[in-house]
């Protein structure tokens, strides 16, 4: 895809810069020096910056105009030293947020190029930021914007600089992308053709190679994303709606990290549970800065103004607490009749009910989170992780593999067991991974077997079917759960519910039965959807909650029939 120029908006093409002359200009022997005196640029209009010059502040330094189209590597380098510095006359703007308002442009909602001026929450999330940050927001604020805006400026003016932008899809990547890369085409001509010079531009990645800096834009789809780099600046866009394993996709990530290096975890809600809901919870224990923006920090944000009799009490306290006025409330009218359930979600309000928008929890949560803060690490790690023990199997006792299989592609499901001990139900130990058919047909045989010549219970809807052909077939295991006579395990209307309450119960009733804090996450975002059914939040599975819960039903109806017998 090529991104070009686009020239049909009148913007000048040669800008100027009016800044204070802080400590990154001075001259090779020390002191400041006027831009001016070298190149017929004229003093600028605000005097009395404050400048640092060998470790002392020096007030009242002049300002000066820069022209920016003149500005060579070193004068680059000497505004990447500043960029986040508060002169006084910048009115508690940083030389960052009017270079980028200066400097760069975007195109607006009208399709127009304009500067990027910061607006309400850009500037909230200026004077707050840290060095690691999580935003939680409304959607379209301009966070997205602002990171990739910060983040180039960065890549441009610090030389040796590697930004990685990382978002949720393809497409996502490709927009940020398109961002950037219109803030690259609308730089003066010296800039692009001199020491922002590219040597390449495309396959979403630029180089400056006089700069030695970078800036990649990639999806978090891709299993090889951060690896073998060394990441100066991290943006995660949009980190609720990660596919895959997004906690395992962001550590990686976090490893590539250099000291120092300067993180934004960015997202809008998406329900309780998972990556993006995890890392705001712990921010505090953590130490990321966290940074919220309610839907009203947007300015256009407005509808028509509601008669004033007509409002609710609710609508009285948020007006009273928030100062909102009647036209913010029209618009919050009608964000809700359009987005009924999940206007809490995408136009959020506050930082813990945006979370729960985006279907109400099946389990009891408080259970869940009090479970969580008690579990163990498994006491072994099989397959890089894919499976774990925490009770190895004991002589004389009974226990019982529960098997949810998937396709066995890279992509989707993943295929889930799970080893329970029959007279108690104590979870031992937890399978989930991306195989299927044979293969996984050996591995739960294997773990079976290792159990005590366990019961194998596999769930023989879709892909089951295969993988008990071959557990009889090719493995050979004989001690198979059987429903009325036949093999495996049958999910149906009727029974799906019947074990999710069984499962639910035993999350209130016995906690301490549950080991995996993955299966308590799964547990923990598994949800009542807008069609009346229930199933993981979208960006999350439910691979371990079904092996689970099928699990339970089993070994009840086991339990039942030695009874009876």
């Amino acid at each position: 895809m090529r991104y070009g120029r686009n020239d049909d908006s009148g913007v000048e093409r040669r800008r100027t810069l009016l800044l204070h002359s802080t400590g990154g200009l001075r001259r090779r022997g020390g002191g400041l020096y006027s831009r001016g005196n070298r190149r017929g640029c004229r003093p600028g209009r605000y005097g009395g910056a404050v400048a640092e010059t060998g470790g002392e502040l020096a007030a009242r330094a002049p300002e000066w105009e820069l022209c920016l189209e003149e500005l060579d590597r070193e004068e680059l380098e000497r505004f990447g030293g500043i960029l986040d510095q508060r002169p006084t006359r910048l009115r508690g703007r940083t030389v960052g947020m009017v270079l980028a308002e200066r400097l760069l442009l975007v195109r607006t909602r009208e399709g127009r190029p304009a500067p990027l001026k910061a607006n309400a929450a850009q500037r909230a999330f200026e004077r707050r930021r840290g060095e690691r940050n999580i935003v939680l927001k409304a959607r379209q604020m301009g966070l997205t914007t602002w990171a990739a805006a910060r983040f180039f400026l960065k890549t441009i003016t610090q030389p040796g600089t590697l930004t990685l932008e990382v978002a949720h899809t393809r497409e996502a990547a490709e927009e940020i992308f398109r961002i950037v890369h219109r803030f690259l085409d609308w730089l003066p001509e010296e800039l692009r053709d001199g020491p922002l010079r590219t040597s390449r531009a495309n396959v979403r990645q630029i180089v400056f190679p006089e700069m030695d800096s970078q800036y990649r834009v990639v999806s978090a789809g891709d299993r090889n994303a951060g690896r073998g780099l060394t990441v100066q600046n991290l943006h995660c866009s949009e980190l609720a709606r990660w596919p895959g394993e997004p906690a395992e996709t962001l550590a990686g990530l976090r490893a590539a990290l250099a000291p120092g290096a300067e993180l934004i975890l960015e997202s809008t809600p998406d329900g309780v549970g998972g990556c993006f809901h995890e890392e705001w919870q712990k921010a505090p224990e953590t130490g990321m800065a966290r940074h919220f923006f309610p839907w009203w920090m947007e300015r256009r944000y407005r509808a028509k103004a509601v008669d004033e009799a007509s409002l609710t009490e609710e609508e009285r306290e948020l007006i009273g607490r928030h100062r909102l006025d009647l036209e913010q409330i029209g618009y919050r009218r009608l964000i809700r009749a359009n987005f009924r359930g999940l206007a809490r979600q995408e136009y959020a309000e506050d930082e813990e009910n945006c979370f729960l928008a985006s279907g109400d929890s099946v389990f009891e949560l408080a259970a869940i989170e009090g479970r969580l803060a008690e579990t163990l690490e498994p006491a072994e790690r099989r397959r890089n992780g894919e499976l774990e023990v925490w009770l190895p199997p004991l002589n004389g006792k009974n226990y019982l593999v529960a098997v949810d299989p998937a396709g066995g592609g890279s992509e989707g499901d993943y295929s889930a067991a799970q080893v329970l001990e029959m007279e108690t139900g104590l979870q031992c130990a937890e399978f989930a991974g991306h195989v299927g058919g044979l293969e996984l047909a050996r591995l739960v045989t294997a773990l079976a077997a290792e159990y005590n010549d366990a019961w194998l219970v596999v769930e023989r809807n879709n892909h089951g079917s295969g993988v008990l052909a071959h557990v009889e077939t090719n493995c050979g295991y004989r001690r198979i759960y059987r429903q009325g006579g036949q093999a495996g395990w049958l999910t149906t209307s009727v029974s799906r519910p019947a074990v999710l309450g069984r499962l639910g119960a035993g999350l209130v009733e016995e906690p301490e039965r549950f080991q995996s804090r993955r299966l308590l996450g799964e547990c923990r975002s598994f949800v009542r959807l807008p069609n009346g059914g229930t199933g993981a939040r979208a960006g999350t599975h439910d691979d371990r909650v079904m092996a689970m819960a099928i699990g339970l039903g089993a070994r009840a109806e086991l339990l039942e029939g030695r009874r009876k017998s």
